[in-house]
């Protein structure tokens, strides 16, 4: 069995474009690409791949699927099968097992890991407006590098006080102790939170590192006396902080910067700051800027320039280039003007230029970064130089390094040589073929030379990767015959039984005595109800992860509920089940997402290809929940001609119960005009009983909706 972990690993890694692209030929057609269809004598392109989703379709014939969907009907194999094709394809180990109680365990804990990040984040953020301190020592840092309040707001920067307080610990079987705790871990345990998931062990990865373990007992706070960014994964998930020390309390602080310790939820190499805030606009321009730290990221966007991420510092990584790559293939690299830095980042141009990226760099002058170019210019001429500066890797090569090597043949050589091993790296012959005539034009010297070069450069990277075990093209294919039927196992299920208790919900529910509202309508008015079922399902795609408040359960303690919550609960409330039965799948399987990944992500990439297909119809389906959707953007946060999601919700659920209510208030009307009715007294008042019930029903579902009902 190929446990969950390892899966969420090849279908995080899988490119739908790189593994459509091993048997269609792609072009571009607007945000998309499109090509002849492999599934059918396609003699127009009909075949459609969405990088943004993640997933490929025909329509012509319907066919396609995410990566391992794609997989699957293209060579006719099993799930397993196609999952072991993308992990030999992308080089990722399957150790194939039963998942245990400690794997079960794990997962919990990852999930318990990011309830205590989001908590924290929350409180990092009251303390830097709420308080004295936060306002006169966090929000003046800020003020001083020129951030304006939207833009803090925008990445939710907080801050964490320089403060100890009295606190009791147990100890054992001899009572408690006093001790001296951070503030934000006081609170973190105050609040309920373990100390296991508030400390790290660096072994297991176990543990967000927000607080660190005293010699004296106690928890003491990892950021203390320092203003914070929290890191998002692409789907808004907060998993993990960079701290940075105040410029007043610099003096002998060797580390400025404080990171989250690694751990099972946080890695530096698979994050980049900003993607989540830069992902809309990746995908709009078309092109991505790298920097390096958090603040560049915020002046850009500052400056109207949002398609913006950093490498926090840290060398450039496949994982990172792979989140890149997925919402575009252009990218430009913003330097700030450091020799040493430059040719120190030899290695990451490289490796950008290997995953068939569109590489071009920028140096900006006098020595700034992004941060303090910013501060110099206003947001018109930060864009203008932005636009006019750019310039292919070879161009800025050249220009770098061409004065160092003038008038030495030697020094010349070692530039053509620095050249010929990058282009080397790109896996497309003919945008290889292009760089050595512009590489041969700009050097002077004949193509052939360049070509050669180019060429026995290849076939070294080629014996390298061999060596390695790593295979430059994919590898047959498993024997169809022989392929394992194993899917059983390896497909996750959906989930059955309840959600959980819900119970300050809106009482929109039976109206003292009415029929509970079960979906039990007549066959012509089926498609009009599932169609609004459909509405419901569009909500639970794209955005079920997303958190609406928090409510009190059964034991009334507060938790928070997210909108795939929220529906299942309401639905459950009033006793409805959905009558399209792939609805419910997709539902239950939203309830059971990884916090940490999208459920659009999820969904789309989910093993069935009946519940993949349904989710990307509902992720870019034509129809619009609202005007906001009409560039099918994720919510962000509501403005004055925008609904709250909230508010988005309750009137789709609304509506949806409304639609249910009319038809049975329907039925009761035909009942009544029943001639045999009238000579029943006691069964006629039972109807206009049913009736009366169904009104007051019907008036509370239309005053949540806004309408209101006379």
């Amino acid at each position: 069995m190929i446990d969950r972990a390892t899966i969420d690993k090849i279908m995080d890694a899988a490119n739908i474009v790189d593994v459509v692209s091993d048997f269609v030929a792609l072009k571009r057609a607007g945000a998309n690409l499109k090509g002849l269809c492999p599934f059918h004598d396609d003699r127009t392109p009909s075949f459609m791949v969405s990088p943004a989703k993640n997933y490929c379709k025909c329509f012509a014939c319907g066919k396609g699927g995410n990566p391992v969907g794609f997989i699957m009907e293209h060579e006719q194999i099993s799930y397993p099968d196609a999952l072991r094709y993308l992990a030999k394809k992308y080089g990722i180990t399957i150790e194939e097992k039963e998942l245990s109680k400690e794997d079960m365990q794990r997962q919990d804990d990852r999930e318990s890991m990011f309830i205590v990040n989001q908590w924290a984040s929350e409180w990092f953020q009251h303390q830097l407006y709420d308080t004295e301190d936060g306002r006169n020592i966090g929000l003046s840092y800020f003020y001083g590098r020129g951030f304006r309040d939207d833009i803090i707001r925008k990445f939710q920067l907080g801050f964490c006080p320089d403060k100890k307080v009295e606190a009791e610990v147990e100890e054992g079987n001899t009572g408690t102790r006093r001790v001296r705790m951070g503030v934000m871990s006081n609170d973190a345990l105050k609040a309920g939170y373990q100390e296991r998931y508030l400390t790290n062990d660096p072994e297991t990865g176990m543990g967000t590192g927000l607080s660190l373990k005293r010699d004296k007992g106690g928890l003491g706070d990892r950021f203390w006396g320092r203003v914070i960014f929290p890191i998002f994964t692409i789907s808004g998930k907060v998993v993990g902080f960079g701290g940075r020390v105040l410029d007043a309390a610099t003096k002998g602080v060797n580390i400025k910067y404080q990171n989250s310790p690694e751990s099972i939820i946080y890695s530096k190499k698979r994050e980049l700051y900003g993607l989540f805030q830069a992902k809309l606009a990746i995908r709009k321009q078309d092109l991505c800027f790298l920097v390096e730290g958090y603040t560049d990221v915020m002046a850009m966007h500052q400056s109207g320039i949002e398609n913006v991420v950093a490498s926090s510092g840290t060398a450039l990584t496949d994982d990172q280039i792979r989140l890149i790559h997925r919402l575009t293939d252009n990218i430009t690299v913003i330097y700030d003007g450091d020799a040493a830095g430059i040719k120190a980042s030899q290695r990451g141009i490289d490796m950008l230029l290997a995953q068939g990226m569109n590489v071009r760099l920028l140096l900006l002058p006098d020595g700034d970064d992004p941060d303090s170019f910013a501060r110099k210019h206003n947001a018109e001429e930060y864009q203008q130089y932005l636009a006019e500066h750019q310039v292919d890797f070879i161009k800025f090569k050249t220009n770098l390094l061409m004065e160092e090597a003038k008038g030495d043949p030697v020094r010349k050589s070692q530039l053509v040589n620095n050249i010929v091993q990058s282009i080397a790296c790109i896996p497309n012959e003919i945008t290889r073929a292009v760089y050595v005539q512009e590489t041969a034009s700009t050097m002077q010297m004949q193509e052939r030379i360049i070509a050669r070069a180019v060429a026995e450069q290849v076939e070294k990277l080629i014996e390298e990767k061999q060596k390695r075990g790593q295979q430059t093209h994919p590898q047959p294919l498993p024997d169809r015959e022989g392929s394992s039927q194993e899917t059983s196992e390896t497909t996750p299920s959906p989930r059955g039984g309840q959600g959980e208790g819900v119970s300050s919900l809106p009482q929109e529910g039976n109206g003292g005595g009415a029929e509970p509202l079960v979906a039990s309508i007549q066959s012509r008015d089926a498609l009009r109800l599932q169609q609004k079922e459909r509405e419901l399902m569009r909500l639970v795609v794209r955005y079920g992860e997303q958190i609406l408040g928090n409510i009190q359960d059964e034991n009334g303690e507060s938790r928070p509920i997210s909108v795939s919550q929220y529906i299942n609960a309401s639905l459950e409330h009033d006793d409805i089940q959905l009558i399209v039965p792939i609805h419910r799948q997709l539902l239950d399987i939203a309830l059971e997402a990884r916090p940490e990944v999208t459920t659009e992500h999820q969904l789309i990439n989910f093993p069935d290809p009946a519940i993949s297909a349904l989710a990307f119809e509902l992720a870019t389906d034509p129809e619009q929940l609202s005007r906001m959707h009409l560039q099918k953007q994720r919510y962000t946060a509501p403005t004055d001609n925008q609904p709250s999601l909230s508010s988005m919700v309750n009137h789709i659920v609304a509506d949806y119960k409304l639609e249910i209510v009319a038809q049975q208030k329907h039925q009761i009307m035909r009942q009544m005009q029943d001639p045999e009715l009238k000579g029943d007294l006691q069964r006629y008042l039972e109807v206009m009983t049913q009736y009366k019930n169904i009104k007051e029903v019907e008036k509370k579902l239309s005053e949540q909706e806004g309408r209101v009902i006379i």
